[in-house]
């Protein structure tokens, strides 16, 4: 009898997070996942557990991945408004680019799984609070640096950033550059001092 296929967790995670990504949450069938990852359904389910668990596993590394890039395209301690705006920016090259238009696990499982899945809506929110808080600390540099309207409640402004990027990833698969940078370019004017 033949041994099932080994499994590099590591590099297995990475495929099924962009299967996910690519084919959403209810879109990506077992045989999707076993094909991709070149395994056998016994295989994946010693490895991984189910398809949810599996699913949870791919959202938390790519969550944990694009917490760090936030992190890090908005850390500094020059200007933060030209920061946010290059960050916002990169979301819309990233969309253009990917000619598969797969999005945003994110919000692919915000749209798809909320409110009935508690697992999936606790790590989906822990995802949207990380870029809350990434936003908050640059607009209060935003606000040190004199670069927001006066009075701006800085973490009303943030929440309104991350229910931006989550609408304007939604509308990359909709829409063309020239909507998608037009929609940065008023964001940052409804938060900026010369808004």
């Amino acid at each position: 009898m033949a041994r099932p296929k080994e499994v590099d967790p590591h590099a297995a995670l990475a495929v099924a997070m962009e299967t996910f990504r690519r084919q959403g949450y209810e879109g990506t069938s077992v045989q999707d996942l076993v094909a991709a990852l070149g395994i056998n359904r016994s295989s994946m389910y010693a490895a991984y557990g189910s398809k949810h668990d599996l699913y949870l596993k791919a959202l938390e590394r790519y969550s944990a991945a694009e917490a760090a890039r936030a992190r890090d395209g908005l850390a500094g301690t020059g200007p933060a408004l030209p920061a946010l705006r290059a960050f916002l920016l990169s979301y819309v090259e990233a969309a253009l680019a990917d000619p598969g238009g797969a999005g945003c696990m994110v919000t692919h499982g915000v749209l798809e799984l909320l409110p009935g899945d508690p697992e999936a809506a606790a790590r989906l929110r822990a995802a949207l609070g990380s870029l809350e808080e990434t936003f908050f600390a640059l607009l209060l540099r935003a606000r040190t640096n004199g670069e927001l309207a006066p009075g701006t409640d800085v973490r009303s402004a943030a929440r309104f950033l991350v229910t931006f990027t989550q609408g304007l990833r939604v509308m990359e698969k909709a829409a063309d550059r020239d909507c998608l940078t037009g929609a940065v370019e008023q964001a940052l004017r409804a938060v900026s001092r010369d808004g």
